[in-house]
């Protein structure tokens, strides 16, 4: 270690020691805070006793009631009527004319301050818990300092709105405790609330070198300043306040919240820079299909400057991080709650747990989320914090365009969406949703656009997959001069030659035995994109079409209340006729593509294609009624293909191109089938080569 190093590093532990020496706890403060919870640690102990010793009653000493009345008169909040008032679980204290009096309530029972001071209670555990409860009161309002007067007040709901959502904040604990979104409705056909009183808590937690302070505990007062705009303050001793300013954006689903201050660096020194943020919400159930709206709600972040994450969305999960979040989200399957830093929040924890059957809350909700995080805070300005609250909507235009509330960085928003892996993903964000929305323009009835979707999409894959139905039907004429050589070439000796003129014959007709295959490979990624799509398109919500009440949901025909195992888990307990309609059109697909193959094909190869559509009919049953529709349609167009591409190849043109190419061969072949011939070729005359060898080693021995 080098001279400097090693100067460096003592001068660094000078600074943090003398950093630690500042910053300790005020000796006075914190002796007092002992006094007061020695005596109410000693009046809980005296109540306890008086049930086995007969101990005599407890009671406030003079110097305690003195500092209740210098409490009042200095710290606490006033009443309509500006008579100073404490209040906390039971207790309620006021100061009159320079006079302590007031009540607390115990058991059923209410008592006087003054019967509790002139010893007049005959319970002596009744006394003394009344005394207990007293200190810890006058404890409480110690603790908050500056912040007392705060700790009692009304709640009271506030609420703004605009063209899209209504929001509510609540004067007690100054957040935002609702939001109902106009356009929409929830699973009772009522006007959607993302999130209630109840089930949304959001807090701030400030502190100096010896006390901490958190927002839901305090009453703040509401100061409207216009139509969208409400300012939620404390305010506090010697003119310092701290306030949450919140404005709704007009027509969006953003709002707007500053944290607004004035003289805080007299409550909380300069040294502090970060404020602590927790947030913890009962994601409400919105859908009727529980099982997929579970499936597709989770925690979701992004880092500032990097990708999006997500806890899992099934099953409990937990994780940590230690980077900067740039936002939030409390992501349903259809909506999302997200909370957007204007600069950033400092690293955060994350937790998420389903909710089991047997639990209170498991009828009206999915999951129980919670996330704590530090923001950067400095005292001394007048706007230290500031965010976006999104309360709305998964649809992925609107959130595509909220980038221009990131302050500069890519708020990656749509990945809010699940649209599958990067393939499909890709598909479904430059091909399908354009189309889908395109063609919303034209039409309102949902059914029409997907059946119009599905044309398009068959019309640009039909040049590909032509060829491939093509060959297919080739297949199937070529099936008897198959069986043919079959005969002509039996038994495993003759495997190579047989395999030699079959692959020739392929060639000559220019039919392939993998045409079959193409099609589905040349669809899958575009069925598989199709398979993230429907499920997750907010546009299908509450949508009818024929017997299908809702397209993001299944179209039940029939239901049973009955739980069979494991089926009930992917099954559900119902039928869904899309989905029973794709699978017999599946199933007469699959027919249709088994007359292209060989004629000896294996028999359990021939079960386990019949088998797939039955395996779609158990994982689709629910699903969205609208992939269900999607793949029904597709099908019946691929069938209709199949049909159209059988009447085009005749078997008289088939054996004519046989002899064409019979009477003028090709002098190579680059295709798949003259690959596959060469291979052939090499390998048998490998064989050859080796059975040389071993007949030249034989003689040898001889």
């Amino acid at each position: 270690m080098d001279k400097n190093t090693f100067t460096g590093m003592l001068l660094m532990c000078a600074v943090i020691f003398g950093f630690m020496w500042l910053n300790q706890p005020d000796e006075a403060m914190l002796a007092e805070q002992r006094r007061i919870q020695d005596s109410i640690n000693a009046a809980e102990a005296i109540a306890d006793r008086t049930l086995s010793e007969g101990a005599v009653s407890d009671t406030l000493t003079s110097a305690e009631r003195a500092a209740l009345v210098t409490m009042l008169r200095d710290m606490a909040a006033a009443d309509s009527t500006g008579t100073p008032v404490i209040k906390d679980e039971g207790v309620t204290l006021s100061l009159v004319d320079g006079q302590l009096t007031g009540t607390v309530s115990l058991q059923d029972t209410t008592l006087s301050y003054r019967d509790i001071i002139t010893g007049k209670i005959s319970d002596p555990r009744l006394n003394n818990l009344a005394v207990a409860a007293v200190k810890r009161a006058g404890n409480k309002f110690l603790a908050v300092g500056d912040f007392a007067a705060n700790l009692v007040g009304s709640e009271q709901q506030i609420t703004l709105e605009n063209d899209s959502v209504i929001v509510t904040f609540s004067t007690h604990g100054g957040m935002m405790t609702g939001a109902t979104l106009k356009a929409y409705s929830d699973l009772h056909s009522e006007r959607l609330e993302l999130f209630g009183k109840d089930d949304n808590e959001m807090s701030f937690t400030l502190a100096n070198n010896t006390q901490r302070f958190n927002t839901r505990d305090f009453y703040f007062t509401p100061v409207r300043e216009n139509d969208s705009t409400l300012t939620m303050k404390l305010n506090m001793t010697g003119g310092a306040s701290w306030a949450l300013r919140y404005t709704l954006i007009p027509g969006t689903y953003m709002v707007r919240m500053d944290i607004v201050q004035n003289g805080m660096e007299r409550v909380i020194p300069t040294n502090i820079t970060t404020i602590d943020f927790k947030w913890h919400q009962l994601m409400r159930r919105h859908e009727q299909g529980r099982m997929f709206e579970e499936r597709n709600s989770a925690i979701y972040f992004k880092s500032a400057g990097g990708g999006v994450n997500n806890l899992s969305e099934s099953g409990n999960d937990d994780d940590e991080t230690r980077d900067n979040v740039k936002w939030i989200a409390a992501k349903n399957q259809f909506f999302s709650t997200v909370l957007i830093a204007d600069s950033v929040m400092i690293g955060g924890t994350f937790e998420s747990a389903s909710l089991e059957k047997g639990d209170p809350h498991y009828n009206g909700y999915l999951k129980d989320m919670t996330f704590a995080t530090a923001i950067p805070y400095n005292s001394a300005k007048a706007k230290p914090a500031s965010f976006y609250f999104f309360v709305g909507p998964n649809r992925y235009p609107l959130l595509s365009s909220y980038d221009r509330f990131s302050n500069g960085e890519d708020l990656n928003l749509t990945r809010l969406i699940s649209l599958g892996w990067a393939l499909f993903r890709w598909i479904n964000t430059w091909i399908i949703i354009p189309v889908f929305t395109w063609l919303g323009k034209f039409f309102t009835s949902y059914g029409i656009i997907i059946l119009l979707l599905t044309i398009i999409i068959k019309i640009v894959l039909s040049p590909l997959t032509f060829k491939s139905y093509m060959s297919q039907a080739k297949m199937r004429v070529l099936a008897p001069d198959i069986a043919a050589i079959n005969e002509k070439y039996p038994g495993d000796e003759n495997a190579m030659k047989r395999q030699q003129e079959t692959m020739k014959l392929y060639s000559l007709a220019g039919a392939s035995p993998f045409g079959g295959c193409a099609p589905m490979l040349l669809q899958m990624p575009i069925l598989i994109a199709m398979f993230t799509f429907f499920p997750s398109s907010i546009e299908l919500r509450g949508q009818s079409f024929l017997w299908a009440a809702d397209l993001s949901a299944p179209d039940k025909i029939f239901e049973w209340s009955t739980n069979i195992p494991i089926i009930s888990s992917f099954f559900g307990n119902h039928i869904s006729l899309f989905c029973l309609l794709m699978t017999v059109t599946n199933i007469i697909y699959t027919y249709l593509s088994m007359q292209s193959q060989q004629q000896n094909s294996m028999p359990g190869m021939k079960w386990m294609m019949y088998l797939m559509p039955i395996m779609f009919l158990v994982f689709f049953n629910n699903y969205a009624s609208g992939l269900s529709y999607y793949y029904f349609i597709s099908l019946l167009i691929t069938i209709m293909q199949t049909y159209l591409c059988r009447a085009l190849v005749k078997e008289g043109d088939v054996r004519a191109t046989i002899a064409d190419n019979i009477a003028n061969p090709k002098k190579e072949n680059g295709g798949c089938m003259g690959r596959l011939a060469r291979m052939q070729q090499e390998q048998q005359a490998a064989l050859r080569e080796q059975e040389r060898r071993s007949g030249g080693k034989q003689r040898r021995r001889r």
